[in-house]
């Protein structure tokens, strides 16, 4: 599902990662934790190829940073789920409509459209919500829309980069939950958090950035 290996990244002179390593299966849902300005944003950017390891090679199913042309990347993305902190909603269309987007933008068919939007938002719990502007949102609600969005090209990996880092705590509470539900029905899930309280509650695999390193770690029980 993705590989790193001996993965190397260096920005604007500072060495992120150095040999870096790591594998995430088919299935699992792996926490990614590391302190602020480690390098979990710009894992995540290697991921979607954004960006290019300085060495070593990113594996993303069948797309590997040595041998991915140009033309290839806009095809990895649209089958990978991507929410962020911020949202990143349409502020002037509706929750359908910014759903949609994700389908207009690679060409959907539009006899399809409307199925896939409306079976991405009763995956969230907000089929009532259609027409809703985001600005009428709680905060939650929008992660969710931003959820939706995210799903409704049915991608083999979701990355979440701070999915809960603008909510307070039981709606975050609220939004890992979703994610755990989707994970179970056999989405891959990747979140990236500097929340370990959350890490804890989801359970999964641990992955730390740490000394530019990639390592599996166990958090003690509270």
């Amino acid at each position: 599902m993705v590989k790193l290996s001996d993965v190397s990244f260096t920005f604007d002179g500072q060495k992120i990662f150095d040999r870096a390593a790591c594998e995430i299966h088919r299935g699992e849902f792996v926490s990614l934790v590391g302190s602020t300005g480690s390098g979990k944003t710009t894992l995540l950017r290697l991921l979607i190829m954004d960006l290019m390891p300085s060495t070593g090679t990113v594996t993303v199913g069948n797309y590997i940073s040595q041998h991915v042309t140009r033309k290839q990347i806009p095809l990895l993305r649209r089958k990978l789920g991507i929410v962020f902190q911020d949202f990143k909603l349409l502020e002037d269309r509706s929750v359908y409509d910014n759903v949609a987007f994700a389908l207009y933008v690679t060409n959907a068919r539009a006899s399809n459209i409307r199925k896939r939007v409306l079976h991405a938002l009763a995956q969230v719990g907000l089929s009532h919500k259609t027409v809703s502007m985001p600005n009428n949102l709680s905060g939650g609600e929008q992660q969710r829309v931003a959820v939706a969005r995210a799903l409704v090209n049915d991608p083999f990996l979701l990355l979440a980069d701070e999915p809960t880092g603008n909510l307070d705590p039981v709606t975050s509470q609220e939004i890992l939950k979703l994610l755990k539900d989707i994970n179970a029905e056999g989405m891959t899930v990747l979140m990236a958090t500097h929340n370990y309280d959350l890490v804890r509650k989801a359970q999964g695999r641990i992955v730390q950035i740490k000394d530019r390193k990639l390592q599996e770690v166990q958090l003690k029980v509270k």
